[in-house]
């Protein structure tokens, strides 16, 4: 097979293929390590055995984070009493310059009700995520009942509507429903 024979059939390539996060389907999710949280005590993914956990990096200031909070409202909303747990996970940018009380006022500006755990100095973040290059810092990972993550949107933002910063908003869509898909599917076992 010659180059351009092969450069051809990766441009025609489903849209699924090589998608950033794919290698770490069916791995076992690290563990949180995380100190600092608001909305709940802190938690690790071995006290939430049996439920669906969603979990989002976010930032401040974040134009795709901004977009994606009332999707994760909406799922928690619609999830919860059938077993998923948002969990938000806050990054800052850049590592290290966070305050307790800036973080208490995003998340009530934000509405979140879900426990939010503070990643000051992206520690996990890099042993989930960052342990590679990686387009976006703003991820999402899904972790079936059993502690084996299940799905990873790679970042940027997914909702409903025409919010946000992307230029188009088609993948957005597509990438939320994904996710409630997934999330049905896990549930339903």
């Amino acid at each position: 097979m010659t180059r351009r024979t092969f450069a051809g059939l990766l441009t025609c390539a489903p849209l699924g293929f090589g998608r950033e996060g794919d290698d770490l389907i069916g791995k076992r999710a690290p563990q949180l390590g995380l100190h600092d949280w608001i909305n709940s005590a802190p938690l690790e993914l071995t006290q939430l055995r049996g439920k669906v956990v969603l979990l989002r990096w976010w930032t401040e200031g974040c134009p795709y984070c901004q977009a994606t909070a009332p999707a994760l409202i909406n799922l928690q909303k619609t999830f919860e009493d059938r077993g998923l747990q948002v969990i938000g996970i806050y990054h800052p940018k850049p590592p290290g310059k966070w305050s307790a009380e800036s973080m208490r006022r995003a998340v009530v500006e934000k509405h979140f009700t879900f426990p939010v755990a503070i990643d000051g100095d992206w520690n996990a973040l890099k042993r989930w995520w960052l342990f590679k290059d990686r387009s976006f810092t703003s991820v999402s990972f899904l972790v079936d009942q059993n502690g084996f993550i299940q799905h990873v949107q790679p970042g940027g933002e997914y909702h409903e509507g025409r919010q946000g910063g992307m230029p188009s908003h088609d993948a957005c869509h597509r990438d939320l429903q994904a996710i409630r898909l997934e999330i049905e599917k896990l549930l339903s076992v």
